[in-house]
């Protein structure tokens, strides 16, 4: 059986960073993970068989769903509050079910501190995508159709709640550090159609053979 191997990205709003992950998952044909990882730890319905074979079907009777059984999980999540993101116990579910995904399943995964959560994971490879505020207000505009005082106001906004939320989750650490990452890149320079060949081809030269031959045929 080959090896799993589980790609982090973190993105600045607006940078094309989501735009990369589904690119990655497209061509490795891998699912790509974001809001649902948040559905699934804030229901606790979320944690039974039927809410995983509605976020992939590749999961039905897998050891994730098995794993995630046994885990003992907190009582109290309240996944009505304004920020249940923020919630501890629901972020220990989360962390948890990045967890037994990374063990257990090839993947992308967006945001969600998934960096840190997997840092001492050895099939794990994450990186951070950013671009400059005018390529990121001129995307955000073009797909939002904001003016660019609203897309700027969505940027400010966004990003200072995802690096509170980062510093919150990990002690201390700041989301835009290069160090958390294996790699950094400027989507504006590299081309945001290239980003996810790029990401690819740092795998490929991190895990060589291994990574190589879980995706045969799609590399």
């Amino acid at each position: 059986m080959s090896k799993n191997f589980v790609i982090t990205i973190a993105r600045g709003f607006g940078s094309g960073g989501k735009q990369a992950a589904t690119q990655i998952g497209e061509k490795l044909g891998i699912p790509v993970y974001e809001k649902q990882i948040l559905e699934m730890a804030s229901d606790y319905s979320g944690l039974s068989e039927e809410m995983f074979l509605k976020v992939d079907e590749k999961l039905r009777g897998s050891v994730v769903v098995n794993a995630l059984a046994k885990f003992s999980f907190p009582k109290n999540v309240s996944p009505t509050s304004r920020r249940f993101e923020s919630d501890i116990n629901l972020f220990c579910i989360q962390a948890e079910i990045i967890k037994q995904l990374a063990k257990n399943v090839s993947c992308v995964i967006i945001g969600k501190c998934a960096d840190y959560i997997l840092k001492d994971f050895d099939n794990v490879g994450s990186f951070y995508i950013e671009a400059p505020r005018r390529e990121c207000l001129d995307s955000i505009m073009q797909k939002v159709g904001v003016t660019e005082k609203e897309a700027a106001k969505m940027i400010e906004t966004t990003d200072k709640y995802r690096s509170d939320y980062y510093r919150f989750y990990t002690g201390g650490n700041y989301w835009t550090n290069p160090v958390n990452y294996d790699l950094t890149l400027n989507s504006a320079r590299v081309g945001r159609e290239k980003c996810a060949d790029v990401i690819i081809g740092y795998m490929k030269q991190k895990f060589g053979k291994d990574f190589e031959n879980a995706f045969a045929g799609k590399l």
